[in-house]
C-alpha cells in the first residue's frame, strides 16, 4: 500500500452527483491526458461532456468516512438505446497499482448501463492496456490508431458484469481490493460512432 493510499480508510465508486465532484473528475483528465500523456494541450472536453446523456462516474477516496479527494474517474454514454461506450477512463498517479479504482469504475460503468437497458458496452482502449482489459472480461476485436496511438476497439462480456441498480450511491471498496482484478495504467477509452446517425467524440 502507498502513502498515499494509507489515507484512506476506502474508495466510494458512483455517479458523480455534486458539482465538486464533476470539477475534479475534469482536473484529473487535466492531469492524465494533457499534463501527463500529452494527448491534448489544454483540456480534454468535447461534445459528449455537454450531452445530457453523458454520465460522469467517480472514485472518492474516502478519509475516516468523510469524502476527501475524486481519484478515479471515467465517463459513459449511449451511442444508441442498447448501445454504450465508456470513455476518459483515468486514475490518480497516487491510487494505481493495488487499489483496484480502475477496475471498479469499468465495473460500475458496464453494470450501470446494463440498468439502463445497454445490451452492447464497447471502448477504445489503448494497446498497452489491452491484456488488462481482457482480464476484466473484455473482448479484443480489432487494432487502430487513435491521435496516433495504437488502440483496440474492445467489447465487455455483459453476463460478467452484474446490474448496480442504484448507480447514483455507488459502492464502497476497500484500499486493496480482493474481488476486483488488479488496476491499470491510465488509459484513454475513446468513443467512435458506428454509423453518420450516432454522436462520434472527437478527441
Amino acid at each position: 500500500m502507498t502513502l498515499f493510499e494509507a489515507r484512506y480508510s476506502d474508495f466510494t465508486i458512483k455517479w458523480a452527483t455534486l458539482e465538486w465532484e464533476k470539477n475534479q473528475a475534469l482536473a484529473l483528465r487535466r492531469q492524465v491526458f494533457c499534463t501527463e500523456q500529452g494527448l491534448f494541450e489544454q483540456h480534454d472536453l468535447d461534445a459528449l461532456d455537454a450531452d445530457p446523456h453523458t454520465r460522469c462516474l467517480v472514485a472518492i477516496a474516502n478519509h475516516g468516512g468523510w469524502p476527501d479527494k475524486v481519484v478515479g474517474t471515467v465517463r459513459i454514454h449511449p451511442a444508441e438505446p442498447t448501445v454504450w461506450w465508456g470513455s476518459r477512463l483515468a486514475v490518480d498517479t497516487g491510487t494505481r497499482g493495488r487499489s483496484g479504482i480502475g477496475a471498479a469504475l469499468i465495473r460500475l460503468a458496464v453494470g450501470s448501463a446494463r440498468g439502463l437497458g445497454c445490451q452492447r458496452f464497447l471502448a477504445q482502449v489503448q494497446k498497452q492496456n489491452e491484456v488488462l482489459f481482457q482480464r476484466l472480461n473484455w473482448n479484443s476485436q480489432y487494432e487502430l490508431p487513435v491521435r496516433n496511438r495504437p488502440h483496440v476497439m474492445m467489447e465487455a462480456e455483459l453476463s460478467r458484469y452484474p446490474i448496480v441498480h442504484q448507480p447514483e450511491s455507488g459502492f464502497v471498496v476497500k484500499g486493496s481490493v480482493a474481488t476486483v482484478p488488479q488496476d491499470m495504467a491510465p488509459c484513454l477509452l475513446h468513443t467512435l460512432a458506428a454509423t453518420d446517425s450516432q454522436r462520434q467524440a472527437h478527441v
